[in-house]
């Protein structure tokens, strides 16, 4: 259609202006990874938060670098129960996620999480760099001060270790180097 034509149906509000389409790339995402018992109990929550683009159970601050439910369970690995949650933090922030966290776990509790006793159930938020450990310790303070629970807040803050979801480490959850 030539040119003029175009501009004249774009002034009489028939043809909307020509831009040429610009590619976009996907919003950066990043992945938070949280402990707090029975890994499908948390899952719920954080999957229907609003900017959570996927969550993924596995297993993370064991020593072996192979994990199954077996094993963990047993208490053969070291490793805990835990959820990695990849979010757009254009949607959602980290202490968004902090706060659902806190509400689906009993943060009094140290050895399990209500009826699930044991290390594979212990409550952790692991940190991958100083923004997040400084928000965790954060907000973990702020729920201690709150007048909320009569004991102390003993979940745990620890730096990320190597993700494993079924038999193999996911590459993309890995601690900052």
């Amino acid at each position: 259609m030539p040119k003029t034509l175009l501009l004249l149906l774009a002034l009489c509000g028939l043809a909307a202006p020509f831009a040429p389409a610009q590619e976009t790339s996907p919003a950066p995402t990043r992945t938070a990874i949280f402990a707090g018992g029975c890994f499908w109990c948390m899952q719920p929550a954080l999957d229907y938060a609003k900017g959570v683009v996927k969550t993924l159970v596995g297993y993370t601050g064991g020593k072996e670098s192979d994990a199954n439910y077996s094993a963990v369970s047993g208490h053969k690995t070291q490793h805990r129960e835990a959820i990695a949650v990849t979010y757009d933090p254009a949607q959602i922030t980290y202490d968004k996620l902090l706060d659902i966290f806190w509400r689906q776990i009993n943060p009094t509790q140290a050895n399990g999480q209500f009826a699930d006793i044991g290390l594979s159930y212990q409550a952790a938020i692991y940190v991958a760099n100083d923004e997040e450990k400084t928000a965790a310790e954060g907000s973990k303070d702020a729920l201690g001060k709150s007048g909320k629970f009569q004991k102390p807040i003993v979940t745990e803050i620890l730096p990320v270790t190597p993700f494993l979801s079924g038999r193999r480490v996911s590459s993309e959850i890995l601690p900052e180097e």
